[in-house]
């Protein structure tokens, strides 16, 4: 069963989608933001900072702020706080005593070995396997999830859950949640938050989250993100007290406002997929480098039942698959999506998925699918940018390491 309700509870975590050259962009001026176009509790913020914004998944998004590049607002997450507004990604609440059943069936996550306030990165499925969505699932107990999916799958999400919901009834309910998702990003990011509350934030590791209370009002706090670094997602169900919060870190002298430009750079220097790009409904778990994500008390056993499971579970069982998504170090230009990849005798092997010149390392990184057995680190290939042969070598990821708190 299905409700569209605000709920006074927000999601455990969220990764902000990302406006790259698969998704189509369309600047908006200052003065000139479309009627028409979604926008977020904060936006009357981005508007007071001059941002720049973008039309992303129906949205006004802010991909600049006024006097600060790119390439800045990217470093400065690296080295202090960003904060970014993901309040357009689209959060949910699933409860009743099917919501567990429920959402094993559509993901290839051990929900059951999950433990309270704790979360997980899975997949939405199709019944062949294909990935519908990423998402986020926190466990805030039995039978209680808290569950963030992208804003640009928003209306597919919605219909795609609908339907697999269908045999459940009234043994499963389905709540979306409005409000404010604010993320805060970077080394400096919980000394900043730890301002505003008595709450011991070391208590919060990575991949964990509580309710703390912020003078009085408590919301929910999850330690991750979508970057790489340190940092929390904070949900604030009131618009009007989510505009105050920013505001308040916003005072901080570490802190500045980041938009989506530097929230891509930052995810692909992190190794992290994007759906539309590194992430489709052609592309099994398997072949995206996400194996993992496939529990292991869902592999064997009576809890094999979920959606696309004989395909997904053969390719891990027989290493059936035949591409794998690779990082990658290229001379020249920095790889676009969709630039061909070779091997050394001028045959196509691949494709490039998302691709920039890296702020932090200052060289050109990029991710992409190869047949395999291309797909081994140190293999050297040639990138087909603008009709020139470019050297290329398959490298690890993440390309900048990961700084979680755990």
């Amino acid at each position: 069963m299905l409700r569209v309700a605000h709920f006074s509870r927000a999601a455990v975590s969220a990764r902000a989608a990302i406006p790259t050259t698969r998704v189509a962009l369309q600047r908006v001026a200052r003065y000139s933001v479309d009627a028409n176009l979604k926008k977020t509790p904060l936006f009357p913020l981005h508007e007071k900072l001059d941002a720049q914004f973008v039309d992303y998944a129906g949205f006004a998004m802010p991909v600049l702020y006024k006097g600060t590049t790119h390439i800045q607002s990217h470093n400065w997450v690296r080295e202090k706080a960003g904060l970014f507004d993901v309040s357009h990604m689209l959060q949910h609440r699933f409860s009743g005593p099917a919501a567990t059943e429920f959402l094993e069936k559509i993901t290839p996550a051990d929900l059951q070995a999950l433990q309270p306030f704790t979360s997980t990165l899975s997949v939405l499925l199709t019944p062949e396997g294909g990935i519908v969505d990423d998402l986020i699932i926190s466990k805030h107990g039995e039978n209680d999830f808290y569950v963030v999916t992208n804003a640009g799958c928003r209306d597919k999400d919605l219909a795609f859950l609908a339907k697999e919901s269908e045999p459940f009834g009234d043994k499963l309910v389905h709540d979306t949640i409005g409000g404010g998702l604010i993320a805060l990003q970077g080394p400096e990011a919980a000394a900043a938050l730890q301002k505003f509350t008595n709450y011991d934030l070391s208590q919060i590791k990575f991949g964990q989250s509580a309710w703390v209370d912020f003078g009085g009002n408590k919301y929910h706090v999850a330690r991750g993100g979508y970057t790489g670094e340190d940092g929390f997602e904070v949900s604030i169900p009131d618009d009007a007290a989510s505009v105050a919060f920013a505001e308040a870190l916003l005072e901080n002298d570490n802190v500045i406002a980041v938009g989506l430009a530097a929230r891509d750079s930052l995810r692909l220097e992190a190794g992290m997929c994007l759906y539309g790009h590194e992430l489709s409904e052609e592309l099994t778990p398997v072949e995206a480098g996400l194996t993992w994500v496939v529990g292991k008390a869902r592999r064997s056993g009576d809890r094999t039942g979920f959606n696309g499971s004989d395909k997904i579970l053969a390719q891990i069982k027989d290493k059936s698959a035949t591409k794998a998504r690779v990082g990658l170090f290229n001379d020249g230009p920095a790889p676009r999506e969709g630039v061909a990849i070779l091997n050394e005798a001028g045959e196509k092997v691949g494709v490039v998925t998302s691709g920039c010149k890296s702020p932090s390392l200052n060289k050109n990184i990029g991710m992409g699918y190869v047949n395999k057995p291309f797909n081994k680190s140190g293999t050297k290939l040639t990138l087909d940018i603008r009709n020139k042969k470019r050297p290329a070598e398959v490298v690890k990821m993440p390309f900048v390491p990961h700084k979680y708190f755990k």
